[in-house]
């Protein structure tokens, strides 16, 4: 007879593997949506140099010389002429439609003016609404533009300048090949394995409240909360180890992307994070003792760290609340411990502030979960009593029946009606909050100055002046500013040389060396152009020579070194404000998120008391949806924008009918979907984790020229990738519904194929309940 297993780690281990190897959920969220994100991020970002973008030629002057333009600008490998209009109007039009990210304006006369020396404008004009795209649109006019001006400029007698200038050059110290994709995707597969990290061991805490015995969980640990919760975990942390460490490994050898730095230290932090968010999941199941409500507050927790973990816009340009917050997160500490390291190489002693943070909080939150469990543990294991939607006595008859049951339903049962009626309320206050400073200000620079004169101390003065940037240090040496740049402490070094103010003098143009760390885009185009204004202006200042600067002696200087001006104009979203460029996208995400975890939960519950029609019942609980969902949409459309100052040029009326079908495709996907899931929280632990991979397959945070064709085709399975580009469109853009006809026609495309397959799927489910 065999002895039975000794109470301890090593049973609640056991038990909990063999709990992972059958359960379809839990193998799903822990392997499936790791292995779903990594295929569609890398995909996406298989072509990390952005080339090609659109842009439209008004050409009123029709000349040699503009023609020349023109073809500057078709030679450009980050544009491409998607054709020539006749007006700015028509030019307008196609950027409103998606047709263009850009346009370039060539006014009559050009030709005539340049040669007569009135220094004539060809203007390009940049949507700046999809902000990643326009800095690349705008610094390749840029480049375009101003090479086909040196070559405009009709060859003459050299003259004695009366004084030199200034120009900025940018050289690139960190990420010098601009590769964003590489920094994009080195951070954003930890932020989605720590969403699914905190999820599995939510789920893995919470279903002992729901389908399994608390009880049983504690025996096998021999009454003990700590083995208990150790052994749970157990698991799940070897699991999340072995991929948190394929995942540099498969990024090194797949694309390339080098690691530099301590690779002990990055295990580490590795382990701790695995370890914070472990504990953070268990932690919000034990505190509310409900699967269903515990992965939802875990959902909230974790989903919008993308932005508090400071990724997409740096965490010292946030307000107050976002600074604080992201303090308690463990993500936040290990991208800079990960970017400090890998991107950069730091020394250990560099990183040990991050490292010492992340360890702290892992365990503050396990010490949090073990003293939650024991004192359950004390009190008895039983669970806290689930809250289930109220039934009526025979299934609703009829389209009618099938809308007032769902309304009974969401009314009922707390997870959905916390999806659809509070969650939006919630998330539209707190997900935006990281980005709602709208620009980077006094971004920290060092200088060099090698030139110790009048000169370069009026140069130090205007950049500390600058909005964009302060001058956080001046240093002696080049080495020693690098030191600052490596630590991150400072994100440019500027460069005076020696000689500058003598050269000036002497008539000779003064190119001032900026080394520049481009990891993050946001931050390297905001700092490079307050540099590069702040020494024009000062470069200005010189040619003015005491005159005004917009004097005619000022134009007469700028007139013999270019003989063209080239104004670069941003177009929608002017001042590159990044809430309002990555918020209203993110809305519309996010109402399909919660939507499709709602309609596939009450679809769980819907098909276990049975319906009457599949037709009747699939339309009569979108119609509910649809009605249910007015609230937000509203919110997060008409009030959100509007309250967080966002620019909002579309037609009402429109808007809606897009916002409407919109929501029916995502009811209907969310129908289809829930009719195969057995459990309600299935929807959760599937569609959260993959949030952030849909968002950047949308083609708006990353360029859709920038994503293969096939990769693109993936997206259109949800109706968010047409809702973003056609909502935003109108919303932000102005555009009607017939220069969003393509997206118009996906919505109707996929309402259709949708609404069919959850017809198909909720008759196949009830034949089969019936039968069993």
């Amino acid at each position: 007879m065999r002895r039975p297993p000794k109470p301890g780690f090593l049973l609640v281990a056991q038990r909990e593997w063999r709990w992972l190897l059958h359960d379809r959920a839990a193998l799903i969220l822990i392997f499936g949506v790791p292995l779903f994100a990594f295929v569609v991020l890398t995909a996406v970002f298989s072509h990390p140099v952005i080339r090609g973008l659109g842009v439209v030629v008004v050409d009123a002057d029709r000349s040699d010389t503009s023609r020349a333009f023109v073809e500057a600008v078709a030679a450009s490998p980050g544009l491409s002429i998607v054709r020539q209009s006749g007006d700015l109007a028509a030019a307008a039009r196609a950027i409103r439609s998606g047709d263009a990210i850009s346009a370039v304006y060539i006014p009559a006369n050009f030709e005539r003016d340049l040669k007569a020396a009135r220094r004539p404008q060809v203007v390009g004009f940049y949507n700046q609404q999809f902000l990643t795209a326009a800095g690349v649109a705008a610094s390749s006019l840029s480049d375009s533009l101003s090479n086909a001006v040196e070559r405009a400029a009709a060859p003459a007698a050299p003259k004695a300048r009366r004084i030199g200038s200034l120009v900025a050059e940018t050289i690139t110290l960190v990420n010098p090949a601009r590769n964003y994709a590489q920094f994009l995707l080195r951070a954003l597969l930890p932020i989605v394995i720590h969403v699914i990290i905190a999820l599995a061991a939510g789920y893995a805490v919470g279903s002992e409240f729901r389908r399994r015995s608390m009880r049983s969980w504690l025996t096998c640990a021999g009454g003990n909360p700590i083995v208990a919760l150790a052994g749970k975990l157990a698991p799940l942390f070897a699991i999340f180890f072995v991929i948190m460490l394929a995942v540099p490994l498969s990024l090194e050898g797949i694309l390339g992307i080098e690691f530099k730095g301590d690779l002990p230290m990055m295990v580490a932090a590795a382990s701790l994070l695995i370890i914070g968010y472990l504990a953070l999941g268990a932690l919000m199941q034990l505190l509310v003792r409900d699967l269903a409500t515990g992965l939802g507050l875990t959902s909230l927790v974790v989903s919008p760290a993308f932005g508090y973990a400071g990724v997409g816009f740096p965490t010292f340009g946030m307000n107050a609340f976002s600074q604080i917050w992201s303090a308690f997160l463990p993500v936040r500490w290990y991208m800079a411990v990960l970017l400090g390291q890998a991107a950069r190489g730091l020394p250990l002693a560099d990183s040990a502030r991050p490292f010492a943070a992340l360890a702290a909080l892992a365990t503050i939150y396990s010490l949090l979960a073990m003293l939650r469990l024991r004192s359950i543990a004390r009190r008895g294991a039983s669970a806290a009593p689930a809250l289930g939607p109220v039934l009526a006595d025979q299934a609703p008859l009829g389209i009618s029946g099938a809308f007032v049951a769902e309304w009974r339903r969401v009314l009922a049962e707390r997870g959905a009606f916390m999806m659809l009626v509070i969650a939006p309320v919630i998330y539209g206050i707190y997900y935006p909050q990281p980005y709602l400073n709208q620009i980077l200000r006094k971004i920290p620079i060092v200088v060099v100055d090698n030139d110790l004169s009048e000169l370069s101390r009026n140069i130090v003065q205007t950049l500390d002046a600058s909005g964009a940037v302060k001058v956080a240090a001046q240093a002696d040496t080049l080495a020693d500013a690098h030191v600052l740049l490596d630590r991150g402490e400072a994100f440019a070094v500027v460069g005076i040389p020696p000689g500058t103010e003598r050269d000036v003098l002497k008539g000779i143009t003064v190119h001032v060396p900026i080394y520049a760390d481009a990891t993050y885009l946001f931050i390297f185009r905001t700092m490079s152009n307050g540099i590069a204004v702040a020494i024009n202006t000062v470069s200005s200042e010189l040619a003015a020579g005491g005159a005004r600067t917009d004097g005619s002696l000022v134009k007469a200087a700028l007139a013999s070194s270019s003989p063209a001006d080239v104004l670069l104009q941003p177009i929608f979203n002017p001042v590159g404000g990044y809430a309002s460029y990555a918020v209203p996208a993110a809305f519309v995400l996010i109402l399909q998120q919660m939507l499709l975890i709602a309609a596939s939960m009450l679809t769980v519950f819907a098909l276990a008391h049975g319906v009457d029609s599949a037709f009747a019942t699939v339309f009569g609980r979108a119609g509910a949806h649809l009605t249910i969902y007015l609230p937000a949409l509203a919110l997060y459309f008409i009030v959100l924008p509007r309250f967080y100052g966002f620019s909002t040029l579309g037609q009402p009326l429109q808007l809606v009918a897009l916002a409407a079908l919109f929501t029916l495709a995502t009811s209907f996907m969310g129908q289809a979907a829930g009719a195969w899931f057995k459990n309600p929280e299935t929807p959760t632990l599937i569609f959260v984790g993959t949030s952030l991979p849909q968002f950047f397959l949308a083609g708006f945070s990353w360029p859709r020229e920038a994503i293969p064709t096939p990769v693109r085709a993936w997206g259109y399975v949800f109706p968010s990738d047409f809702a973003i580009d056609g909502i935003v469109r109108i919303n932000q853009l102005g555009a009607s519904l017939s220069e969003v006809a393509h997206d118009w026609r996906g919505l109707w495309l996929l309402a259709i194929v949708y609404f069919l397959l959850a017809i198909i799927s909720v008759y196949v489910n009830t034949r089969r309940r019936l039968h069993a």
